[in-house]
């Protein structure tokens, strides 16, 4: 009879560990999924950029400390230029409007942001993609979506934050 509860208790920490374990394996898949959205959401900005190569007006995408998407809003009318459409559409899509539920956008990562910055003394421009993650890790270096993102207490802290970013080059040709 002993070894029966013996047992019971073994195989109860046993299930135990399992769970614990499928609980972090299941916040590790959301980091991953939000990081493999926002390397799209990066890709799309930088490949807009890319495509409208004209160096007076690629200043023009530089969000400078205002970040886009979370808590942003913007609109796009007849009279907006490439860069402002372009913009106004990349922070949408941070914000979710790919996909929806109701009239909620679901479709991007948490509290996600986006920034513009110019590389000083280059033709170089950094794309950031910021969000939410899901548990504390080491604060990222750029300042995108700084003091923005809380841990599970509700108080700021940067090591919830996640950040990627690219470099778009902007040659300027010049000819003779």
């Amino acid at each position: 009879m002993i070894e029966v509860l013996v047992t019971i208790v073994i195989l109860t920490f046993g299930l135990l560990g399992l769970v614990g374990m499928q609980s972090r394996l299941q916040l590790s898949q959301m980091d991953a999924y939000q990081r493999a959205q926002a390397l799209v959401l990066l890709d799309d900005m930088a490949s807009r950029m890319a495509s409208n190569r004209e160096t007076s007006t690629i200043p023009n995408y530089v969000t400078d400390t205002t970040p886009l998407g979370t808590g942003h809003s913007c609109s796009i009318s007849s009279g907006s230029t490439r860069q402002q459409r372009d913009s106004c559409e990349w922070s949408n899509a941070l914000q979710g409007a790919a996909e929806t539920s109701g009239s909620s956008r679901i479709g991007a990562m948490a509290g996600a942001r986006g920034c513009i910055e110019r590389v000083i003394g280059t033709n170089n421009y950094r794309v950031i993609v910021a969000w939410q993650g899901m548990g504390p890790t080491v604060a990222p270096a750029n300042d995108c979506g700084s003091g923005e993102y809380k841990d599970t207490q509700g108080s700021t802290d940067e090591r919830y934050r996640r950040t990627i970013s690219t470099i778009v080059s902007i040659g300027t040709l010049t000819g003779n």
